[in-house]
């Protein structure tokens, strides 16, 4: 047994806040002109004098990453200050070549990018208390096989890159909620352009829990998925500990993936921890209440509104949920659609994965979608039309008389279907005793069809076939 299991003794009321670290998505560091996206480089390529701090080096602020921070806060409803300023966290770690990270902290006031936003999550309330930029550390490998020959490596590749760190309020009343809000602020973040959550690394969350009191941090997760693991088994421990009078250290925890357990990693730092210092190498930033609205008006509509948007269209919910989430598939949806085909274009567009990622045009993909919907094509016949169009650029005229998509005559569709019946006596027989076994003739039809066939004229027709 690992641990505590679900469910385990002590009733707690549970409070979750959250600390992600978003990668900002730019060409440069925070500070220097090392490339951002250092990933595949090898290690300790992608460096410099500044993000490595040698003496004598200046910071320069990247402008692009401020204006994106003050995205993020403004998307999460913060208040964005008048002016911004930097400082200096000061703690020895071997990621961090400074032996300081410079972060933001609301010391004199609000200077971080936003604080004192919210946003609701399932009908609830979580609070924001501040969206921060700061650089992020290098990064540690480990290498070797047993104690004896394990290694620790530090690739500085990364130390640098600009980080928006997003603190929430202790809001969150369980695991699934966190899951939950962690999917839609990736959605929102993707479609920001401010991050891109896919690639690895540039989305990661830690987790404070507390059931009774004393606050625990639990840090390297790996997923949103492992998060919510590592955070239902330190409440099932907490309550454990609770329900026998054992009482709750502060401290950090790590969650280890392969036993799913936490373990202790350190006592809980405090901010008087960490000797923040202002960062006196970089001035204060100002923000002028027209800068903050150039940067509102610039920001694109966000996945809620946009899905909102398509429900009024009558697109199903969970059909407009994957076109507003992806920024890609949007665009080819509200380019191509006219109103009519509003439905049937949402679903080719949210389930057909070949049109909105292999460069079919907005055109062309109105042309298929309206082409389904007066019968022409099938659904089938419209997959492969999308696919030929990706790849030739061919509007639908021209494939359909090239690779004969047309739809087939009710006479055709029969005598495929008699034929199905009198070479698969034994299937035949089946669908006869159970009508779900028609389904193996079905696709056989449809096989032979070239899907030019419309399903439902298929199973009529082997319905009256069977019959006889």
């Amino acid at each position: 047994m690992t641990g505590p299991p679900p469910g385990a003794a002590g009733t707690g009321s549970v409070r979750i806040g959250l600390e992600i670290h978003c990668q900002l998505r730019l060409e440069s560091k925070l500070f220097c002109s090392c490339r951002a996206d250092y990933r595949g480089m090898e290690p300790n390529t992608n460096v410099c004098p500044v993000c490595l701090g040698l003496p004598g080096t200046l910071p320069r602020v990247n402008a692009g990453a401020v204006r994106k921070a003050v995205a993020v806060a403004l998307h999460l409803g913060c208040e964005v200050p008048p002016r911004v300023a930097f400082f200096r966290k000061n703690y020895f770690y071997p990621d961090l070549p400074k032996n300081y990270q410079i972060t933001q902290l609301d010391a004199y006031g609000p200077t971080s990018a936003g604080s004192g936003g919210s946003v609701e999550v399932g009908g609830a309330r979580i609070g924001v208390r501040r969206v921060q930029l700061e650089e992020d550390p290098g990064r540690l490998v480990y290498e070797g096989a047993s104690e004896r020959t394990a290694m620790t490596l530090a690739d500085y590749n990364r130390a640098g890159a600009a980080l928006v760190e997003i603190v929430t309020e202790p809001d969150f009343d369980g695991p699934a909620r966190v899951r939950a809000f962690l999917s839609e602020l990736s959605d929102s973040l993707r479609n920001l352009g401010a991050c891109e959550p896919g690639m690895e690394g540039a989305l990661r969350a830690d987790g404070n829990v507390s059931t009774s009191g004393g606050r625990v941090e639990i840090k390297n997760v790996s997923s949103f998925h492992d998060l919510e693991k590592a955070l239902e088994y330190e409440i099932a421990r907490q309550r454990t500990l609770a329900s026998r009078g054992i009482g709750i250290p502060e401290e950090t925890r790590h969650w280890d993936e392969r036993r799913r357990i936490t373990v202790p990693a350190r006592v809980k730092e405090r901010d008087t921890d960490y000797r923040y210092l202002l960062e006196s190498d970089i001035p204060w930033i100002e923000l002028s209440p027209e800068a903050v609205e150039s940067i509102r008006g610039s920001m694109p509509e966000g996945v809620g509104e946009r899905r909102a948007r398509y429900l009024g269209y009558g697109v199903p919910g969970q059909v407009a949920s994957v076109i507003s989430s992806d920024p890609r598939r949007s665009a080819l949806f509200d380019a191509a659609r006219d109103g009519r085909i509003d439905v049937e274009l949402a679903n080719m567009v949210a389930t057909d994965a070949t049109g909105p990622r292999a460069g079919v045009s907005a055109e062309h993909l109105a042309q298929v979608a309206g082409a389904v919907l007066d019968g022409k094509i099938t659904r089938a016949a419209a997959r492969v039309a999308l696919q030929e169009s990706a790849a030739t650029g061919e509007g639908l005229d021209e494939i359909m008389a090239r690779k004969n998509l047309g739809g087939m005559e009710e006479s055709e569709v029969r005598e495929a279907v008699r034929r199905a019946v009198a070479q698969e006596p034994e299937a035949a027989e089946q669908a006869r005793a159970s009508p779900k076994a028609v389904n193996y003739l079905v696709g056989r039809v449809m096989r032979e069809c070239g899907g030019r066939a419309d399903p439902a004229a298929v199973h009529e027709a082997l319905r009256e076939e069977l019959r006889s």
